[in-house]
Formats: structure tokens, C-alpha cells, sequence
């Protein structure tokens, strides 16, 4: 029964003047949130000029995510390379054609119906692996980017992705095809795996790999 239909009723029984609060005469109005590609070009554009750490001495570029805001899954790499930081979009190397290799054979997706980024947004010199300072810097980015896109599931692909994402030291050969819980949402599953990097230099655990993006498929329920 709507508000003015209790006012009638109201009045039918014997009431005669019906005072209300302004609140409940007044439905409220849900205000939408705007789309994920929009705040997601807000959160870039906030930090696109970074200079938190060092590592915007020898960038070219900050190189930020690439894929659908909307998929269920998201890949979280360490940081870019040099043909990430000249093109400025994540796992676009030799790496990166792996990894879309293995998107299409096992979770039947092409490369843009997933989204990738980075715990690091720009590239360390010669491509080191980024310092912990480094990825503290750029965490509050990837925090609020995680927020926006709400995923299923996160992949961190490499332990310096899973120790960005779970906040502590880990041996990847240890963990690898484990499932732990987002420490900001428990409602998000956080898989890890090898980096594409490192199968390319051990084809070996291609299969080990394989197994954990089955894995990732049945928890994304793609």
C-alpha cells in the first residue's frame, strides 16, 4: 500500500487530517552508479602522472589494464615490460601471447572478454621485479580498481601478484593452484598460478598451468 492509498484508508476509518513526515512522502531515488569504463578512466586519469615512487623516472608511460570491466575473472601480472610500457597495455609481449594462447584453449575466451593489470603500474628498469615500496605505492590504485570492477575471481599470475593481492611473502611453487579469499572482500576467490614468463622459460609446467586455469574456469563459472 503506497502513501497516499494509507491516507485514504485513513481518513475512511475515521481519521481526519493525516500529517506525515516529509521523508515518507517523498519516495526514495536510487542513484545510479556510472559505468565501470567511466570510473575506471576517472581512476587512471587520477593517477596517470604519478609520482609516488621512482619508477616514474624511467617509465614511458603508466601503463594501467586492458579487457571487459565486466568479466567475472580478472589477471593480476607483476608489472610491464618493455613492450608493455611502449604500448602501454599489459601482457602484450611474448608473455602475453601465451597467456591469450591459454585463454582461448582452456577457458574458451578470447583476450577481451577477460581483464588484466598489473600490481605494479609502471616498468622497473630492466625489467627487476618491482620493490616492495614500489607495490605499496600503487596498491591504493589496484585496490579501488578491484572495487569497481567487483570480480569473482582474481588470478595472480606470478608470486609477486599473490604476495600484492594477499599482503604477505610467498613461494610460488608451494602455492600455486591454491584458492584463498580477497583480504578486502572475502566474497572474491584469489587463484594462484606461474607467470606466463616462467613457463616460457619451463614449458614444463605448461600443464601444471593448464590444470589451475581449469580450475579458474570452474570457479568464474565461464
Amino acid at each position: 500500500m503506497g502513501v497516499s492509498e494509507l491516507a485514504r484508508a485513513l481518513r475512511e476509518i475515521g481519521f481526519g487530517e493525516v500529517y506525515m513526515r516529509e521523508g515518507l512522502r517523498k519516495a526514495k531515488t536510487a542513484v545510479a552508479e556510472p559505468p565501470k569504463e567511466e570510473l575506471l578512466r576517472s581512476l587512471f586519469d587520477s593517477y596517470r602522472d604519478c609520482k609516488k615512487c621512482d619508477l616514474h623516472k624511467s617509465r614511458s608511460q603508466v601503463v594501467f589494464c586492458d579487457g571487459d570491466p565486466r568479466s567475472p575473472i580478472v589477471f593480476v601480472g607483476e608489472a610491464p615490460g618493455e613492450e608493455e610500457d611502449r604500448q602501454g597495455k599489459p601482457f602484450v609481449g611474448r608473455a602475453g601471447q601465451y597467456l591469450n594462447k591459454k585463454i582461448e584453449e582452456v577457458l574458451g575466451l578470447r583476450r577481451e572478454e577477460v581483464y588484466i593489470t598489473n600490481v605494479c603500474k609502471c616498468r622497473p628498469p630492466g625489467n627487476r621485479k618491482p620493490l616492495p615500496q614500489e607495490i605499496g605505492s600503487c596498491f591504493p590504485y589496484l585496490k579501488r580498481e578491484l572495487e569497481i570492477i567487483k570480480p569473482r575471481v582474481i588470478c595472480c599470475l606470478g608470486a609477486t601478484a599473490g604476495e600484492g593481492i594477499l599482503g604477505r611473502k610467498l613461494s610460488i611453487t608451494k602455492v600455486r593452484g591454491k584458492v584463498y579469499s580477497y583480504p578486502f572482500d572475502p566474497s572474491v576467490q584469489v587463484l594462484l598460478t606461474y607467470h606466463p614468463a616462467y613457463i616460457l622459460r619451463n614449458p614444463k609446467a605448461d600443464g601444471e598451468f593448464t590444470e589451475d586455469l581449469r580450475t579458474l574456469k570452474e570457479i568464474a563459472g565461464v
